[in-house]
């Protein structure tokens, strides 16, 4: 599966953490930055291109990790066609692909160890959409409020 994946600062050594593991599991990863860590950087110079590149790619899933995740997802969520989704444990992971068919995790990397939310991205790649018709409907009232808005 193709990932997309950014980080600011805060999130630099969970994103190099991932790629690592991801790409050990055989998935393509496209690192959208920060290439390198610098602590004044802003989230939505990498997040806005990781979402952009999902929404462009329907088989694609991405991650945006920062302090706490809530600026990452706000920014992915700007894209149109992206539903990013905060997860901070397995159950909020399976949740966002299950319930809401989030193309977009997003997680606060000075909230968890590498080690849990690698459980967390883990478990998100893996989920898929339930397709249940009560998910499949609030789901398109959010992308007929999405489409009206951009008339």
């Amino acid at each position: 599966m193709r990932v997309h994946i950014a980080a600011d600062h805060a999130g630099f050594e969970l994103r190099n953490y991932l790629i690592e593991m991801l790409e050990k599991e055989g998935h393509e990863v496209v690192d959208h930055g920060a290439k390198e860590y610098d602590a004044l950087d802003a989230y939505p110079t990498m997040c806005i291109p990781c979402a952009e590149a999902v929404a462009k790619e329907p088989e694609s899933l991405g991650i945006v990790i920062g302090g706490s995740g809530n600026g990452e997802q706000m920014a992915a969520n700007l894209v149109d066609g992206v539903r990013a989704a905060l997860v901070w444990n397995e159950a909020t992971a399976a949740l966002a692909r299950e319930h809401n068919d989030a193309n977009v995790i997003s997680i606060g990397a000075r909230q968890h160890t590498l080690e849990e939310a690698a459980s967390f991205v883990k478990v998100f790649l893996a989920t898929p959409f339930s397709k249940e018709q009560r998910h499949a409907d609030r789901i398109a009232l959010m992308t007929d409020y999405e489409n009206a808005r951009c008339k």
